[in-house]
């Protein structure tokens, strides 16, 4: 059974948040391990480089936080300089070439319009637009972490790094507005708004992440051979598509850090507790019906309930663990937007369910 959406403006919306999507992520994975290597060798340049500044500037001041050990303070203003082109250079690269390939691969294909709007808010029970402060907030995350790294003061940084997050995912939008497929979606900009906010707000007020963002996927599959056929047709086949694009079986978390709301208790600092959203029985964007593309028939399929989903769990704070290996701290910072793998409690339908393992 060949299967397409009755409301193909849907189907194509859905296949652009994805898409979308991904390529947040290409951009994001492709900063975070220039930023956290590079983290990670600072801790070595320390004591070398401020010895070498102590002993020719006495101009330059300790940093005023306890909590900050940024290289603004021990990098020399050439340091800064270079690092800071290669910085600008990196992000302009990513960026850019994130946003070439996917005007490329995706819009070129559809007809242009003049700039207009799209209300996709009622779609999907918002978990695109959940994915989309996700996506912002991370890219934020690992682009103000290239930034300290290169010299510039880790509030700075963080204004920097957000916004630069929330101008990307803007020229998405704007991309969107004039394809005549979809529109400029107040709803995706807030949420992109969303995303960059709470990692600004918290680098700025706490100079930490409390509260991370994080995604974690399974793969659903069904008794009802129907609705697996759907699955492949609308969300695609393989386990990567999948990730993307099924919302059923996505779930977003906002995990906080317990150590960090009680620093005086003997809480492990690793340790965070978290509140998921995710949704279940939809296979299409607003209602459960389509057309089987082999007979011209519709396919009603409004038995399926369509549902929000609440979820509790402990978690794993990925950054807060010890390690002396640049590796290991590379892959602990990736690490740190996905949400780990434990028990947890579901509140869906008035009712409560116990997951002994949720991925």
């Amino acid at each position: 059974m060949k299967s397409a959406p009755v409301q193909n403006s849907s189907s194509l919306a859905s296949h652009s948040c994805a898409v979308s999507r991904l390529f947040n992520i290409v951009a994001v994975f492709f900063l975070l391990p220039c930023f956290l290597n590079a983290q990670a060798d600072t801790s070595k340049l320390v004591v070398a480089e401020k010895q070498s500044i102590q002993a020719n500037d006495t101009t330059i001041k300790p940093a005023t936080s306890a909590k900050t050990k940024a290289p603004y303070y021990y990098l020399t203003p050439k340091q800064k300089s270079s690092r800071q082109w290669l910085v600008g250079g990196i992000n302009v690269i990513g960026y850019g070439a994130s946003l070439i390939i996917f005007n490329n691969t995706w819009y070129k294909d559809y007809p242009k319009t003049s700039f207009h709007t799209f209300n996709d808010n009622g779609e999907w029970l918002q978990m695109d637009k959940v994915g989309h402060g996700w996506a912002s907030y991370n890219a934020g995350r690992a682009s103000a972490a290239m930034w300290v790294w290169a010299g510039v003061e880790p509030k700075k940084a963080a204004w920097i790094g957000g916004l630069s997050s929330t101008v990307y995912m803007t020229v998405i939008e704007i991309l969107d507005a004039h394809s005549s497929q979809w529109g400029w979606s107040w709803g995706d900009m807030a949420a992109n708004l969303f995303g960059s906010g709470l990692f600004i707000s918290q680098q700025v007020g706490w100079e930490e992440q409390r509260i991370q963002f994080k995604f974690s996927f399974h793969r659903k599959t069904y008794s009802d051979s129907m609705l697996n056929e759907r699955s492949d047709d609308l969300f695609g086949s393989g386990w990567a598509e999948r990730m993307l694009k099924d919302y059923n079986g996505q779930t977003y978390w906002l995990s906080a850090n317990l150590r960090a709301f009680f620093p005086g208790s003997n809480i492990p600092p690793w340790l965070n507790v978290a509140i998921g959203y995710g949704a279940d029985g939809m296979f299409g964007g607003y209602h459960n019906v389509w057309i089987d593309e082999e007979t011209g028939l519709p396919v009603n399929r409004t038995d399926i309930k369509r549902y929000r989903q609440w979820f509790l769990a402990p978690d794993v704070n990925f950054s807060k663990i010890k390690t002396n290996s640049k590796a290991v701290k590379l892959l602990l910072g990736i690490l740190d937007a996905f949400k780990f793998p434990t028990p947890s409690l579901e509140l869906s339908n008035g009712k409560l369910k116990v997951h002994a393992i949720h991925f």
